[in-house]
């Protein structure tokens, strides 16, 4: 974080700017509404108009004179000098700073929390904007409010990682101590999902573990490995509202029992795709946060940070941003995070996924060492188990959910014997590695499709791809290989979306930002329309991809559910058929096996042969040697230069390296157990987790919301006030508004002592904010209204009260936003996504879309009204015919702030404003709340069935 006091010009000049045009629009309203005549020259000599009854006492326009815009201009000032003290203020300060003291204590602790990560969290959101964006280029598509969907299912998603994160971390943990003789000690052990007399995911007949060793665990996707080091890690338990039954012990603790931020000291965990799950913005942060969470003195913290850091192999990156790290380096910083408070047991989930040999070279070596050299008890997850030969103790497969050694024959290798595909005799043509597959794919081949030459690629000063040129052929099959950074996405993308790219299809690394409906069948239908195809098309496509025919009721429920539920191999078979429906000529694949096992990595192959089979070029970027053994030639990047590789000699060209085996059956499990993890949308909800708010809090809450409707509602109060006293009634407003504000937070505050609540506040908020900034400027255009109201449907009024205050917060201080008004929006825009979550709880499906756009049209004419209530005396000033009247009646003042209003918000930003929340409703309301429905947190933990006896196969 940014030490000493900083000067940051950019809230300063915002300020300027806002001041300006406040002292504008105080002199066109004095225009307008008969307020700038005087006894100077006439500039403007407009003539008088008298509005009709009932508004007759308002006359609009009149002569313009020197003198009267001068004390137009004056009369701003005050407002004006106030606007120029807050932005002075906001520059100053070193707001993010701030923010990370109020998150290690205080009344505001778990808000300032959230907005710290929120924070954090813009960069990344960035990145999944473009990655969307990108994505509906690809698509062929145009931007717009479908944008939401794709970044807020990769927004929920990091929310989740993070909130993992934190509870990992010790997050309002109780620091119980870890018994450092037996990390892990399961007996009859099985866990799963769902009722407790459901079929367990994974069962441990005997399973123990001791310091100093390292295990891995492989198995295929979806066998359970993970699921396992999530019961270890006491995620499974606490988190994912999963259960489990037996004696399970880790670090002298019953997981069942103690969460995972009770023993965070005792186990350090790295989770899949770690960047997702980082809390911070810098390297040394995130590494050190553990300790930050515990409240350990700074110093302390920083030297323990170096002394990992150095242990690691990371020092340089320490003053980094996170987002900037390659996929190695993010690998090391979250293993340096895992063990900065030196657990017992490190628990590590398939750390070489999408990295090049060197780097997988590093992490087992390290990993190593932290077993045998530091005594830490080492469990690995992955699908390269033969990697860690020379580092492990011992090797485990999860084989249909059981756990038992793994035979020797068993692990996976990255040279293996070919292996019959489902349903096809060995060596038939069906097999993608056959030879008879490779014949057949022959018979189009021959004639080139696509030659490009001088290809160079530049982010800013750096060349990425240097004069690349290249040419495939129809029915072709080419692997393109090298080092991370090599340039090979960057080739990728310039040949997807450079001239005449229109029969180049591309399925990007990030293959899920292509999906933006709710259900895989929804997806499919969406993609008939676009291509003209017949209905039916592309869910038949897709079933074929996975040898299921249409009236397969396996295929019927991967059609019902969600994109994102599917298993990885499953989601990708799907990107490839979504961008292939109209055809194209080329195909490209960015890192298709990324996280598969090997099975999973058939499914794709098959995908891949039958493009090739149908004419099609296919040129895949990857990592995996044993993949690339399915091309008909290879090409080597490095440094931005493009390479051929050598033809490999009949010998080892005949010898395919990937096992195939039983590809259907595997994908069948671990679809099934993905959906388990789901809560079908036809369960009914469980009932809200209750957030705390008790004893003071709640009156508290009712009293300091009251305070701001009548800070609000100030000019139409005053009438009822002393004359004595009127003239302070608006200054007493104002400082109202902030102290309610800061009342409201404080009794909400314990509403986000759930590590999950906290992540989703995080990572919404900055959504929010980034929406709001970026329909700034546009009259009226207002998609956050859209997230509010989904999100505190969703999950709370408490949670879109919290939602909306945070997001404005967040926004304002993003771009220097902060002023005498901003506690105001942060009401406001709080109500908005808190009346949501008042609306009747039962309705469901299109009428529940039709009950919200009905109130986002009457909340967007009620944020207006409110806004221009407080800010009406203060916008137009006296002296018009529609100013504030101290003393005046309730009439007389009613009558002149509806003019205003409906002159200058209710016709025009407050009509857009409500058409913009009934289109963006339309078009993605259902996805989007059926996404942060998967997303809520659980409720109440799932009880533990009675303890079972475990049937294990013997083997």
């Amino acid at each position: 974080m940014t030490r000493g006091v900083t000067f940051r010009p950019a809230p300063l000049r915002a300020a300027a700017a806002l001041a300006a045009v406040f002292i504008a629009v105080r002199v066109l309203y004095r225009v307008l509404f008969h307020g700038a005549d005087g006894t100077g020259p006439v500039v403007l000599p407009l003539p008088q108009w008298r509005l009709p009854p009932p508004f007759a006492h308002v006359v609009m326009f009149g002569p313009v004179t020197v003198d009267g815009l001068w004390d137009a201009a004056v009369s701003a000032l005050p407002i004006a000098l106030t606007i120029l003290a807050f932005g002075a203020l906001s520059a100053l300060l070193d707001m993010p700073r701030l923010i990370a003291r109020g998150a290690r204590r205080g009344p505001l602790q778990g808000l300032a929390r959230a907005v710290s990560i929120a924070w954090a969290t813009l960069p990344s959101l960035a990145d999944a904007v473009r990655a969307a964006r990108f994505a509906q280029r690809l698509r062929g598509e145009r931007g717009g409010v479908r944008l939401l969907a794709p970044v807020l299912e990769h927004t929920l998603e990091r929310a989740t990682a993070v909130a993992a994160t934190l509870e990992l971390r010790g997050y309002a943990g109780r620091e119980l101590a870890g018994e450092c003789r037996h990390p892990v000690a399961l007996r009859e052990a099985a866990a799963g999902f769902g009722t407790a007399g459901a079929a367990p995911v994974v069962t441990v007949p005997h399973f123990d573990l001791s310091p100093g060793t390292l295990t891995v665990l492989t198995g295929a996707t979806g066998s359970g490995k993970t699921t396992l080091l999530r019961v270890l890690s006491g995620l499974h338990a606490h988190v994912d509202g999963g259960w489990i039954a037996g004696s399970v012990r880790v670090v002298g603790h019953d997981r069942g029992e103690v969460p995972p931020r009770d023993v965070a000291r005792g186990v350090g965990v790295v989770l899949q795709h770690p960047r997702a799950a980082f809390a911070t913005g810098r390297v040394a942060d995130e590494i050190g946060l553990a300790l930050e969470l515990r409240g350990v003195a700074r110093v302390l913290i920083d030297a323990r940070v170096r002394e990992v850091a150095d242990r690691v192999g990371v020092t340089a990156l320490l003053d980094r941003d996170l987002r900037g790290l390659s996929a190695g380096e993010a690998t090391l910083v979250a293993i340096a995070a895992a063990i900065v408070e030196q657990p017992i047991l490190l628990l590590v989930d398939e750390p070489l996924a999408d990295l090049d040999a060197a780097a997988r070279e590093r992490i087992v070596a390290l990993l190593g060492a932290l077993a045998h050299e530091a005594g830490i008890c080492v469990v690995v997850a992955e699908h390269r188990a033969d990697e860690f030969d020379a580092v492990a103790d011992q090797c485990l497969a999860v084989d249909q959910g059981v756990v038992r050694a793994a035979l020797p024959a068993e692990t996976p290798r990255i040279s293996a014997p070919e292996a019959p595909v489902p349903g096809s005799a060995s060596g038939s043509a069906s097999n993608p590695w056959s030879s008879g597959a490779r014949t057949a794919r022959a018979e189009p081949q021959g004639e080139p499709i696509l030659e490009r030459s001088g290809i160079t690629v530049r982010h800013g000063d750096r060349v990425v791809v240097d004069a690349a040129a290249l040419t495939l052929q129809r029915g072709e099959i080419a692997a393109l290989r090298g080092p991370n950074g090599a340039g090979k996405s960057s080739l990728l993308v310039a040949l997807a979306t450079g001239a005449h790219a229109a029969a180049i299809a591309l399925v990007p690394d990030d293959s899920d930002a292509l999906f933006v409906r709710d259900t895989v069948a929804a997806e499919c239908r969406r993609v008939d329309r676009r291509h003209r195809l017949v209905p039916g098309t592309t869910a038949a496509r897709f079933g074929e991809l996975l040898s299921l025919a249409a009236s397969n009721p396996a295929l019927t429920r991967r059609l019902h559910a969600h994109p994102r539920d599917l298993s990885a191999g499953e989601r990708r078979c799907l990107a490839i058929v979504v961008q292939t429906a109209g055809a194209p000529g080329v195909l490209l694949l960015d890192e298709p096996t990324r996280g598969l096992d090997p099975d999973a990595c058939g499914l794709v192959a098959r995908a891949i042969v039958a493009q090739a089979g149908a004419g099609a070029a296919v040129l895949f970027a990857t990592h995996d040697a044993a993949f690339a053994a399915l091309a008909d030639r290879e090409l080597r990047m490095d440094a931005g230069v493009l390479a051929p590789v050598p033809a490999p000699t009949p010998a080892s060209a005949a010898t395919p390296a990937l096992i195939t085996s039983e590809i259907c059956s595997s994908a069948e499990q671990a679809a099934a157990i993905a959906l388990k993890k789901r809560r079908s949308p036809r369960e009914p909800e469980p009932a809200p987790r209750a957030t705390g708010v008790r004893g003071w809090r709640t009156p508290a809450l009712v009293a300091a919301n009251l305070a701001a409707a009548a800070a609000f509602l100030w000019p139409l109060i005053a009438i009822a006030t002393p004359s004595h006293a009127q003239a302070a009634v608006p200054y007493i407003a104002l400082s109202l508004a902030p102290l309610a504000v800061v009342l409201v937070l404080a009794a909400l505050d314990a509403s986000v002592r759930s590590a999950h609540t906290l992540a989703l506040l995080a990572v919404l908020a900055a959504i929010g904010a980034a929406i709001r900034i970026a329909s700034t400027g546009v009259g009226g255009v207002e998609a956050l209204f859209v997230l509010l109201i989904l999100a505190g449907r969703a999950y709370s009024a408490r949670f879109g009260l919290l939602l909306g205050a945070a997001s404005i917060a967040l926004s304002a201080l993003m771009w220097g936003g902060v002023g005498p008004w901003l506690p105001f929006q942060m009401f406001a825009c709080g109500w908005v996504g808190a009346g949501a979550g008042l609306l009747p709880r039962r309705v469901r499906g299109i009428p529940e879309i039709v009950m919200l756009a009905a109130y986002g049209i009457v909340a967007s004419y009620a944020f207006g009204l409110i806004m221009n209530m407080w800010f009406w005396p203060f916008a137009v000033g006296a002296d018009t015919s529609i100013s504030y009247v101290p003393g005046g009646s309730l009439g007389e003042n009613l009558g002149n702030f509806l003019v205003y209003s409906l002159l200058t918000s209710t016709l025009s930003w407050d009509t857009l404003r409500a058409i913009t929340t009934i289109i963006g409703l339309a078009l993605v309301g259902r996805a989007l709340l059926r996404s942060l429905r998967r997303a809520k947190p659980v409720a109440t933990p799932t009880p533990s069935p009675a303890p079972l006896v475990v049937a294990v196969p013997h083997h």
